[in-house]
């Protein structure tokens, strides 16, 4: 004989009176969607759900004594849910009872949880350590996101509800650049998930291992021309490098571990996509998570010996080294300066690497290229080797094919990639570095150029001097503002910058200590700052400041994102440079002998703007008035906007 299922009472309103005679209202019984009634003096409850198309029959209205569906129309007896002519889709009621003026509704209890394919997979993505998720619950993602759900309850995930799934993946980008390790960005079919292209493709030409999980309509409607359907596999197969459909079939813990482990090992991007009818799928009986134990190998890879003994070689014969590191060296910047030590040799980043050996150790020569100083453009001239160490030597950065070249990347197609050098070592950083120092503790003919690094330091910092005293009634000058930056940054600091003039200043005249810098490297994406500051402080917590720079335009383009920051307690500290132009591209177009069109722009005072969503916000219009607002900036304890009038013409 069948147990009778107990049932539940739960109050749905706590006044009567909140529901007037004649009219319907959705709430909730636990998990269940009520349709509450209020028809001829009697309260009645009602599935939510019209069982045509599901439609909340809660948001419709009674008319001529029915109640209609306020998707399709159809019709249903308030009290009884039964349709005009008695037809068998009537709909399920639920027992209504009153209690001191308060309405509550009885439903049987609930079943416990039973596994599903996304709490499979969940578990197996923060068995392998993501655990950052940035992204936007929708209707096709429902059930991946209620899987993340129960886990962030227990402590194990953080979910970031962003306002842009382009925010998101730029977040997770950010995160990944700086870890080293991926987060997740979440989102939608359709539109919800094109959104994040721009964001993905920004990892993915950084070589930043980043998660992408992308909802996707039911299977059987795919190919239909269903509301926002989009074969998601095909639209992402130019920028994922693992890309899968999740099917009901698919080994489910095995697929999130492939996809998380291609992520990390070719430091890419990694699309799962999972149709509707899928997230819900009770997991199979033996079903299990899994974990990375024994599943990765050492990356510690030694470089062939023919490549070292080369190296070595030409190394032992040089008497102007210059050590160039870049974005790909990022997480060896004790080892490398301890080299360049052992060769007193100085040491310039490309801007992806700024900040990797700081602007006051001994050796330091700041940033090379368009963005950079002239005092590493004169060392790479004046030397007769460059040693480089995980640079892409891409067009921005300039390094001459001109000198002696030994390269060293982890990656062989990244090794001679746009023209040949002398000798290409393929082997991971620090274990060719080990090699290296052991192979050079004798023969090293090296001059100090010690005291050289400081000679033309003091003929930059005069030469910045004098821009200072540059003024304008137009604003204030980017130099101005990064030498104010210079005094009052958090030494440790975490920086996003973003792209344009602001970025090209910050390279050239901001001066690293023990900073860590973001930026959109390759792509060169604007509005990066924001949401890479967001992916940023989701790495380090409150353990390191987090600092965004921004010129107007990039801003605007995630400027709804302050209210991510507002409630999600974000301290980010947010710069940005107002000219009111998209600068870099009006001194584009004069480079190019173009005519300055459509440049200008409209913006909103993002300090007032920044107050209106719970943020700190100040304006600064002079220069004389900036060093105080950027002490009052620093000493803030929540997310905190700093805008300052510029001159588009005192970069």
């Amino acid at each position: 004989m069948a147990t009778s299922k107990k049932k539940v009472w739960y109050k749905v309103l706590d006044n009567k009176n909140e529901l007037p005679e004649g009219r319907v209202k959705t709430v909730t019984a636990a998990h269940k969607g009520i349709c509450l009634t209020h028809f001829e003096g009697k309260y009645s409850a009602l599935d939510n759900k019209c069982p045509h198309q599901g439609g909340p029959l809660g948001e419709g209205s009674i008319e001529n004594g029915m109640l209609r569906c306020p998707w399709h129309g159809w019709d249903f007896h308030p009290q009884t849910g039964v349709p005009p002519g008695g037809y068998d889709d009537g709909i399920e009621t639920f027992e209504v009872k009153e209690e001191n003026n308060a309405i509550y509704v009885g439903v049987e209890e609930e079943v416990p949880h039973e596994t599903t394919v996304s709490d499979i997979m969940v578990e197996t993505m923060v068995n392998w350590g993501v655990t950052k998720v940035f992204g936007m619950v929708g209707h096709s993602n429902l059930g991946f996101a209620d899987a993340m759900k129960r886990i962030e309850q227990k402590g194990k995930l953080n979910f970031y509800g962003i306002r842009h799934e382009g925010a998101a993946a730029f977040a997770a980008s950010a995160y990944g650049k700086l870890t080293g390790k991926p987060a997740a960005c979440f989102s939608i079919a359709g539109p919800g998930a094109t959104n994040m292209f721009t964001g993905m493709w920004d990892a993915k030409v950084d070589r930043a291992p980043i998660l992408a999980l992308s909802g996707q309509v039911a299977t059987q409607v795919v190919g239909t021309g269903n509301f926002q359907e989009v074969d998601l596999v095909q639209a992402f197969g130019s920028v994922a490098e693992f890309n899968h459909r999740v099917q009901s079939d698919s080994r489910h813990a095995e697929l999130m571990s492939l996809a998380i482990k291609h992520a990390i090992l070719k430091r890419d991007v990694s699309h799962l996509t999972f149709p509707d009818e899928v997230q819900e799928r009770k997991a199979k009986p033996h079903a299990k998570a899994k974990t990375p134990e024994k599943r990765m190998t050492t990356l510690e890879i030694a470089p062939p010996k023919e490549a070292v003994d080369d190296a070595v070689a030409l190394i032992r014969k040089s008497k102007r080294p210059v050590i160039i590191l870049g974005h790909g060296a990022r997480a060896y910047k004790k080892q490398l300066a301890a080299f360049a030590e052992s060769l007193n040799a100085p040491v310039v980043t490309t801007f992806k690497g700024k900040g990797l050996i700081s602007d006051y150790h001994p050796l330091g020569g700041g940033v090379l290229g368009r963005s950079g100083t002239p005092i590493a453009s004169w060392f790479m001239n004046e030397s007769d080797l460059l040693i480089v160490f995980g640079a892409s030597f891409s067009n921005h950065t300039g390094i001459t094919p001109k000198k002696p070249i030994i390269q060293v990347d982890f990656d062989p197609l990244a090794l001679s990639k746009f023209h040949k050098v002398e000798v290409a070592v393929w082997g991971e950083i620090s274990r060719t570095l080990e090699i290296f120092e052991e192979e050079l503790k004798s023969g090293i003919n090296a001059l100090d150029q010690t005291k050289e690094v400081a000679e033309r330091w003091k003929i930059w910092k005069e030469e910045k001097a004098k821009r200072l005293l540059e003024t304008s009634d137009n604003g204030v000058s980017s130099i101005a503002i990064f030498d104010a930056m210079n005094q009052l940054t958090p030494e440790n600091a975490v920086m996003c910058v973003d792209v344009g003039n602001n970025a090209y200043s910050f390279g050239r005249y901001f001066e690293s200590k023990e900073q860590d810098f973001l930026m959109s490297g390759y792509l060169g994406s604007i509005g990066f700052a924001l949401p890479a500051a967001m992916g940023a402080w989701t790495a380090v917590g409150d353990e390191r400041p987090v600092v965004a720079v921004a010129g107007d335009g990039g801003l605007c383009q995630y400027l709804a994102e302050i209210t991510t920051l507002v409630k999600y307690k974000m301290p980010i500290k947010l710069i940005v440079l107002n000219n009111h132009e998209l600068g870099k591209i009006s001194k584009e177009q004069r480079a190019g002998e173009f005519d300055v069109w459509q440049t200008s722009l409209s913006n909103p005072n993002f300090a007032e703007f920044a107050r209106s969503c719970g943020a700190w916000g100040k304006r600064v219009e002079n220069q004389e008035h900036l060093k105080a607002a950027m002490e009052e900036l620093f000493a803030e304890n929540g997310p905190a906007v700093l805008e300052v009038i510029t001159d588009v013409n005192l970069i």
